[in-house]
């Protein structure tokens, strides 16, 4: 799913939140909506916080990134492979 985020500040309060979901095959829409609304702020309408967040299924890892097991090295390659790289994790 995508979604746009914004805020529209009336006289009623300080700002009111919006958002609008689109398919997560409609980010082209998605783009397009947003760049209406950056549109219309500037044609002088109180529009602000225009942001777009996706959570698309196929780019969504699993849980857990926060808790890496003892053995992980951040680092994408190895000079040589047998050779462990990264600060120790954990009481290892």
């Amino acid at each position: 799913m995508i979604v746009v985020f914004w805020m529209e500040h009336g006289t009623a309060a300080e700002g009111q939140p919006h958002a609008r979901t689109f398919a997560a095959d409609a980010l082209s829409e998605a783009l397009r909506f947003a760049e209406d609304l950056r549109a219309r702020r500037r044609e002088g309408a109180r529009i602000s916080h225009v942001a777009i967040q996706s959570e698309l299924p196929q780019n969504v890892g699993p849980a857990g990134a926060a808790d890496p097991s003892p053995d992980y090295a951040h680092y994408k390659r190895r000079i040589d492979p047998k050779i462990p790289l990264g600060r120790p994790s954990g009481d290892g």
